[in-house]
């Protein structure tokens, strides 16, 4: 097992102006099972394929433990992959495709065998060993490939959006299992996924990218909480947080016909007097009366014992949709006029320029 870091690592495809990733500065714990997430193009997966030694490091340097890795072959990392499409020999047995990787490096049969088979206990397959790939189910599938990295006993595991071909409540069953056995084995695993659900349930911690640049690490609690930027506060929670502009006002800040309480230094360093604001679904009251926005309930998203409520608002002169939860048991209906207040220990406040955090603390919350 060792750490993973990334040295201010870039990778710049030829004939384009804008790296893929740009000057990434992260370090993965030894034994941590670190979560990295982003849109489509963010450079989650080259910065994973950097590591893999599958696409070039055109400046800084990628370590593991310490050894620098940057200009090794992706066979002499001490890694082993898990991809979203299984990759797995069709001709081959399970038992044959998990131990092709000892073969080819001249692992002695017996031990072969006897890591196979402590493998597959892990993982369930025992009764499957002896079957090809096309017999079995895609979670099935899943689980050989995961087998395959196992018996390597590598330093790091990556995983490159292994559960994305599955449907969704195999999906939820399965990332339950791998984070359980990454758990159990201890191996340093980065995984890649634009499921932001999957980062919060699964990961030790998660790194945000977007457009190549590293946005926040930490914990998932710490991303929910304390979300550094805009971009963040939005990608992470489903669904996702509400954010619009609003302005500070004496003692401070407005939220409709309410005026959510700062601290008078928390917002000391806005540019504006205008500021972002940012609720959670969660964290809104939904009432008849009172102080808060009034807004005009569209839809119902009954899920059982939640719901939520899909809204819009005049916020200032500007039509803004605001989602609540509510008790999926008793709710206001589509067509009806609510009122919206904040939880106001739950504000995220936001600089409207840069939509970078502004230390907002509430003077008292409710």
């Amino acid at each position: 097992m060792a750490t993973v870091t990334f040295d201010k690592a870039t990778r710049l495809y030829p004939g384009t102006e804008k790296p893929a990733v740009d000057s990434l500065d992260l370090t993965i714990n030894d034994g941590e099972f670190l979560v990295l997430v982003g849109p489509s193009g963010c450079g989650k997966s080259t910065s994973l394929r950097m590591l893999a030694g599958l696409e070039e490091v055109n400046s800084g340097r990628i370590m593991i433990g310490d050894r620098d890795v940057t200009d090794i072959p992706p066979k002499d990392r001490d890694i082993a992959m898990v991809f979203q499409n299984y990759a797995l020999y069709p001709h081959m047995t399970v038992a044959e495709n998990m131990g092709f990787a000892l073969k080819i490096a001249g692992v002695d049969k017996e031990e072969r065998a006897k890591r196979v088979l402590e493998a597959a206990k892990l993982l369930d397959l025992e009764p499957y060993l002896g079957r090809k790939p096309k017999a079995l189910s895609g979670g099935q599938r899943q689980r050989v490939a995961m087998g395959r990295a196992i018996v390597r006993e590598p330093q790091v595991f990556l995983m490159d959006e292994p559960l994305s071909n599955l449907d969704a409540k195999l999906r939820v069953q399965t990332r339950t299992q791998i984070a359980s056995l990454q758990r159990r084995l201890g191996v340093t695993t980065v995984y890649v996924t634009h499921d932001q659900v999957e980062a919060l349930t699964m990961g030790d911690r998660i790194a945000v990218l977007k457009d190549g640049v590293l946005q926040q690490v930490g914990t998932p609690r710490e991303l929910y909480e304390r979300p550094s930027n805009v971009f963040v506060a939005g990608f992470i929670g489903s669904p996702a947080m509400n954010i619009f502009d609003t302005t500070l006002v004496d003692g401070g800040l407005k939220f409709g016909s309410a005026t959510v309480p700062l601290e008078r230094e928390a917002t000391a360093h806005a540019s504006s007097n205008s500021v972002t604001v940012g609720v959670r679904p969660e964290d809104i009251e939904v009432s008849t009366k009172g102080n808060g926005i009034n807004a005009v309930v569209d839809l119902v998203e009954e899920l059982g014992a939640d719901g939520y409520l899909y809204c819009h608002a005049d916020i200032d002169g500007q039509q803004t949709e605001i989602v609540a939860r509510v008790d999926g048991r008793d709710h206001p209906m589509k067509g009806d006029t609510v009122v919206l207040a904040p939880v106001d220990r739950h504000v995220h406040v936001f600089d409207a320029s840069s939509g970078e955090r502004l230390n907002a603390e509430v003077v008292s919350g409710k």
